[in-house]
């Protein structure tokens, strides 16, 4: 097991981290920018250093930086959290070269699950289907020839998007040509990537994710699921578990659940992740995604099934396998996650 981890990351989920590693008897290391000074997370860590000034592109996304602080302080891995460098396959190979374990799945994985395209073609040896679409386009027309294939109204999303950013919903041939060059140049200033694909846009339909734990010997379990469907601007607003949709469809469950399983061993995953879908009203469902970190609604699954996911992030990556197996999982009760937003309304 690791006796020191650093935590790349601020608030709430830096926060969530080092209480985790106070219960495990593990030393941490908070890093932090010159605004973030006098934050809880910076408080309450064995250990800290500044990174930089407040601009998170010369702080908390500074590779260089952050590697610097964990061979300074003499950290044996790295927690990424969310956001930030969690999902960034080349921050996961500079720790390993570095001789730092990174607590996630690795570079290789990563890199093959952050391209949305690549990922659905992993999901269709579970033989369940994705979201009706084309994959990474190269012009506008190809785009609009595309879409009629499919078949109106379409999702024009971002190969390397997230967090609800780089998508866009077309009605119309007229309304793709103009929206094409605008989401391809939106994609390269938001993740420095700007590829695009279509999906078919799936409405009415509820935004349903499964969590899966998996270790380094070949054992994936999932941990139920979560209701995201109630959403602002494609931004989660609401997470519960368990899906209030789901109630009396235990054969979809079931099917969720496999499936989930299924992609987490068709890609030798490693650590906790999410696997996220469509369910429409027809009774199907639709893989849209597999997310590689730690989500933000993790305590709402944690609450259902008392196994701490944070604690079996950083076993999995000290080559820990897992203690307990798929029967063990017992679900009991019911969880919602609120997330309150500031805006001028």
């Amino acid at each position: 097991m690791f006796s020191k981890i650093l935590i790349a990351n601020r608030g709430e989920i830096a926060v969530r981290i080092i209480r985790a590693c106070k219960e495990m008897g593990i030393a941490s290391v908070a890093v932090y920018s010159e605004a973030d000074r006098d934050c809880l997370h910076v408080a309450l860590a064995d250990e800290c250093v500044c990174i930089g000034p407040a601009s998170p592109k010369d702080s908390y996304l500074c590779q260089d930086r952050i590697l610097s602080a964990a061979l300074l302080t003499g950290a044996q891995a790295i927690h990424p959290g969310y956001g930030f460098l969690s999902e960034n396959a080349e921050f996961a190979a500079a720790c390993r070269k570095n001789g730092i374990a990174f607590i996630g799945p690795d570079a290789e994985c990563m890199a093959r699950l952050s391209d949305k395209t690549s990922t659905k073609e992993a999901f269709a040896k579970t033989a369940l289907r994705p979201i009706p679409g084309a994959g990474v386009l190269s012009s506008a027309e190809q785009a609009a020839k595309e879409a009629e294939s499919i078949g109106y109204p379409v999702m024009l999303k971002a190969r390397s998007g997230g967090g609800g950013r780089g998508i866009r919903v077309i009605h119309s041939r007229g309304e793709l040509l103009q929206a094409y060059p605008l989401a391809v140049a939106e994609s390269e200033a938001a993740f420095g990537d700007g590829a695009v694909y279509l999906e078919k846009y799936v409405h009415p339909a509820r935004h349903i994710e499964v969590q899966i734990l998996a270790d380094q010997f070949g054992n994936v379990v999932h941990l139920g699921e979560r209701d995201c469907s109630i959403q602002r601007k494609n931004q989660k607003l609401l997470e519960e578990s368990p899906a209030p949709c789901l109630e009396g469809r235990d054969d979809i469950r079931e099917r969720m659940y496999e499936a989930a399983r299924n992609l987490a061993r068709a890609v030798g995953y490693e650590g906790a992740g999410t696997i996220e879908y469509l369910y429409a009203d027809d009774g199907y469902f639709y893989f849209m995604e597999m997310n590689t970190r730690l989500q933000v609604e993790h305590p709402v699954t944690e609450m259902v099934t008392d196994v701490d996911l944070v604690k079996w992030q950083i076993r999995v990556a000290a080559g820990v396998k897992l203690d307990f197996t798929q029967e063990d999982v017992r679900l009991s009760g019911h969880a919602i996650e609120c997330r309150i937003n500031a805006e001028d309304p």
